[in-house]
């Protein structure tokens, strides 16, 4: 083979190689960000993404477990108290037959009848009354007690002598409780003081 064309030959491979940036020389000088250039997303920026999402979706799981704790304490709140008051509304159809009972063995009474048949009315009203009270029905004081708007219905206001004013004087309807919710205010009559002729006669 003749000693140029093989010259022609080494030279043209030098030169190729020298000028061939596909290299191993030339992969291991580029640079670091040579990736981010070509658009693509390097180990650290994909690491601290990944922190970011797990953030979000723990801070995510905090605010559901904070939601369901609370709606598991409402919903207990609630269980307790339609166990604590679910006889509400039988208890209040209820007190009427209480009230006729007291009526009628006031009318008895005051009528002198049957002592047998006011002996027998008492006794119902007593188991009637025990019962409720069985389930946490209790009345409410009211003459002699100072005049509450949660527990009290003031339907007049009367002169008295003995009942301080602003205290109710009165009953003519006694109210009850379910523990400690009123579910009946007493119908009563609200003491003014004394009556003005009287105050005048202290006076003088």
């Amino acid at each position: 083979m003749p000693c140029g064309y093989l010259a022609r030959c080494v030279g043209f491979t030098v030169s190729d190689k020298d000028e061939n940036p596909n290299t191993i020389e030339g992969l291991a000088g580029e640079p670091a960000g040579a990736e981010q250039a070509n658009g693509e997303v390097s180990p650290a920026q994909a690491l601290a993404a990944k922190e970011e999402e797990c953030k979000a979706l723990n801070d995510k799981y905090m605010r559901l477990a904070a939601e369901f704790e609370n709606y598991k304490r409402l919903s207990q709140r609630d269980q307790r108290e339609q166990v604590r008051y679910g006889n509400e509304q039988l208890v209040k159809e209820l007190l009427p037959v209480v009230d006729n009972l007291e009526r009628a063995i006031k009318a008895a009474r005051d009528s002198t009848g049957s002592g047998a048949l006011v002996q027998g009315v008492e006794l119902t009203l007593k188991q009637l009354t025990g019962t409720l009270s069985k389930f946490g029905v209790q009345t409410i004081d009211s003459v002699g007690q100072p005049f509450d708007p949660a527990a009290h219905q003031a339907v007049t206001q009367i002169a008295s002598d003995t009942v301080p004013a602003q205290h109710v004087a009165e009953e003519y309807q006694r109210g009850y409780r379910l523990h400690d919710r009123t579910i009946r205010a007493a119908m009563v009559a609200v003491s003014s003081g004394p009556s003005p002729s009287n105050g005048e006669e202290t006076s003088a």
